[in-house]
């Protein structure tokens, strides 16, 4: 029995299945093309190339908007793993010394808005670097610096109790932040949302409350920056947030509608005395993700 000639199936390149990805997680041909530092022709160019290598259609485009095709969904599947795996591979070689495990500890708000995307960028770049993540209050992130159960922190700090901790990396405003159109700030007394105690962004708002003699009453109380905002959009509270964490469907509240002014907080970065290798790349990429944010925000 003879077998039929088949010719080698086709090899995929590391750089089109990177550019394939970052269409994918950003929708948008010419944002990807940012990403990856290429034209959005070269852009172009890639995905024609690979789907015509593939047989396939791998997206559905229309004016605004670029979405997978079922074949699509299957290749980013692939397309993931085999980049985690070169990454892997080479940074065996190249960067032997970045691998271990780094404790860093965030509070609530950090952790749900900014880390995941620092996190995931940092394991991009430094995959032997295993980083486990604490999430808490600052107060009690900072104890458990003091007993050296972390590597590295970021802590909320106001000008009480550890205002020069550490490094200052970002400086941001406390805002009162109610649903869009809503109607809690005239209740009264005042419904507030806030987090448990030990909070500075608690201790403020209540203490600007209390000075400007404005009657209020805790009507959701919670650790968790979900639930919180879950209580503002609900109409059910207002809160203090920082003025970032305020999105479209809320708005921003002030002393037109009764309401004390605010602190600004420092958000700090604490590191252990003997910092390890890999945990000064955690840092450093920390660093570079806030720099972005304010370099956004200007």
């Amino acid at each position: 029995m003879t077998v039929p000639f088949r010719p080698p199936l086709p090899l995929l390149d590391n750089d089109v299945l990177r550019t394939f990805v970052a269409i994918a997680e950003t929708g948008n041909f010419s944002t990807a093309a940012d990403a990856v530092l290429r034209t959005p022709s070269a852009v172009s160019m890639q995905i024609k190339k690979l789907e015509e290598q593939l047989k396939t259609t791998l997206f559905l485009r229309d004016a605004r908007s670029v979405s997978l095709t079922q074949h699509g969904e299957m290749l980013l599947s692939y397309a993931r793993r085999m980049l985690a795996l070169s990454n892997e591979a080479v940074s065996r070689f190249v960067m032997p010394e970045l691998a271990g495990v780094v404790r860093l500890g965030a509070p609530d708000d950090i952790a749900e808005r900014l880390l995941p995307k620092v996190l995931k960028d940092f394991g991009e770049s430094f995959p032997g670097i295993m980083v486990d993540v604490t999430v808490d209050m600052s107060l009690a992130l900072k104890k458990r610096m003091d007993e050296q159960r972390l590597d590295l922190a970021l802590i909320n700090c106001a000008t009480r109790p550890f205002a020069t901790a550490g490094e200052m990396i970002h400086t941001e405003r406390l805002v009162w932040a109610g649903a869009k159109c809503g109607t809690a700030y005239l209740r009264d007394p005042l419904p507030i949302s806030v987090w448990e105690d030990g909070c500075v962004w608690r201790q403020d708002a209540i203490a600007q409350l209390e000075k400007h003699k404005r009657s209020y009453r805790i009507a959701y109380a919670s650790a968790h920056t979900m639930a919180q905002r879950a209580a503002v959009l609900s109409d059910l509270a207002i809160a203090p947030f920082p003025r970032s964490y305020v999105t479209e469907d809320m708005q921003i509240l002030g002393a037109k509608e009764g309401l004390p002014e605010l602190i600004n907080f420092d958000i700090r970065l604490l590191t252990a005395p003997q910092l390890s290798v890999p945990g000064k790349a955690v840092a450093e990429s920390i660093r570079e993700a806030f720099g972005s944010l304010i370099a956004a925000a200007a």
